[in-house]
């Protein structure tokens, strides 16, 4: 060992830190016990930022999907190859052209940036506070899907919705099950970085449709 270098690990040893007392922290993250309070926090928050919240029953999704798809003529979709609802999310693009995300990214990469409309994913849960839809992206729904399209299909469960950040990291028990990649939407991708004027779709979608299935 250089004598630089042990004259400075000496010093540290020496110096005998003390732990600094913990601040207390003034922000109380939201909080309710109410289904439909919560819910409706939840959609007000992804209104608010421009998303669109569509409200269904599980048997009917596969005609929204229809429904979004005919409404916004959106030609070629990218979904995922697993899911709750990959059958009925197969079933409703079937008279579309629809691209199935089953290969290694480089070889979609050019289809999904130049050609393909929309991608369709499964959402783990949601965040009421902030409006926030949790992703776990995988080998079966790559993040790719909601980063890169121009436009977001998101399928999310009213019960997966908790209050908070810190309720859903008690919920799913993310300190032993930690989940590897997590992408977090609060609304289509927008930026004011050039002269403060706000965009859309800059960095990501320019659109967001949450389709909330109403299982509670």
């Amino acid at each position: 060992m250089s004598q630089s270098r042990y004259a400075i690990l000496s010093r540290l040893r020496a110096a005998n830190p003390e732990a600094k007392e913990m601040e207390s922290i003034s922000y109380q993250p939201w909080v309710s016990v109410s289904h439909e309070l919560t819910k409706q926090r939840f959609v007000d928050g992804l209104t608010a930022s421009h998303a669109e919240i569509i409200s269904t029953k599980a048997e009917q999704i596969n005609e929204v999907i229809e429904s979004v798809i005919a409404n916004k003529k959106l030609k070629r979709i990218a979904i995922g190859t697993a899911g709750e609802f990959q059958e009925k999310i197969e079933l409703a693009t079937q008279t579309t052209e629809t691209r199935m995300f089953d290969c290694d990214f480089n070889e979609i990469k050019t289809e999904l940036f130049n050609e393909i409309d929309a991608g369709i994913t499964h959402c783990r849960a949601g965040i009421a506070d902030t409006g926030t839809l949790v992703l776990w992206p995988d080998t079966a729904e790559p993040r790719s899907l909601s980063l890169v399209p121009p436009c977001h299909i998101a399928l999310i469960q009213q019960s997966t919705i908790v209050s908070n950040f810190a309720e859903l990291l008690i919920a799913q028990d993310w300190k032993s099950k930690m989940p590897t990649n997590v992408v977090l939407v609060s609304g289509p991708s927008k930026t004011a970085d050039i002269q403060q004027t706000l965009a859309y779709g800059a960095h990501g979608p320019s659109q967001l449709v949450v389709i909330l299935i109403e299982d509670k």
